[in-house]
């Protein structure tokens, strides 16, 4: 489980292909303490698994991951969004992210304000319902906040530090980008808060 704070830009040095998937090898910074096998890692939203001990991120990709993600599209130098995953007592800056990419989310348009910029994307076909205003939604493996809905679309508003620590910078109108939607909002958990709030209510 992790936060959706980013906690460094990595770089991918390979992506091999093999039968029914890949080996995706990516180098943080230097600073970036090393890996452990079996430890758990969001690679741009998507949780993977780091295979052996090393500096270097080494994780095999599934048919399923390939398929749902825009990780099969990466190319040695693409950068990726790196975030270790959430330990007992860590601070929860942002909100539960699984690392389940539900699917690719297509960007609209980008609006660049002075001190932010307006991020409108397509809802992806069938997670409508899980797009809540107000609610969370993780892209690229990053913490937002659902600013406003449209017919299929959906706005975020993304500031000044997030595009600093992030690959959402480079964010282009018609790329795609890894989607996860809330949990809260998978599981009806808002749903189920509000109909008890309902019942509470004197008639």
């Amino acid at each position: 489980m992790f936060t959706g704070i980013i906690t460094c830009i990595g770089t991918v040095t390979r992506l091999d292909r093999r039968r029914g998937g890949a080996r995706l090898t990516v180098r943080p910074p230097a600073r970036y303490r090393r890996f452990g096998a079996g430890e758990s890692v969001s690679v741009s939203g998507v949780c993977l698994t780091a295979i052996r001990p090393g500096r270097d991120l080494v994780a095999d990709l599934s048919g399923e991951t390939l398929r749902r993600s825009t990780l099969g599209r990466l190319q040695p130098g693409s950068p990726v969004n790196l975030e270790r995953a959430l330990r007992w007592g860590d601070l929860l800056s942002g909100h539960f992210v699984m690392g389940h990419v539900d699917a690719v989310a297509r960007v609209r348009e980008i609006e660049a304000l002075r001190n932010s910029w307006i991020v409108s994307l397509d809802v992806p076909r069938g997670l409508s319902s899980l797009v809540v205003s107000k609610g969370s939604v993780a892209l690229e493996g990053v913490s937002l906040t659902v600013a406003g809905r449209g017919r299929g679309s959906f706005t975020v508003v993304v500031i000044p530090e997030t595009l600093r620590r992030t690959t959402l910078s480079r964010l282009t109108a018609g790329d795609g980008v890894n989607f996860e939607a809330d949990v809260f909002a998978r599981y009806g958990f808002a749903g189920a808060v509000r109909r008890a709030g309902a019942m509470r209510r004197p008639r």
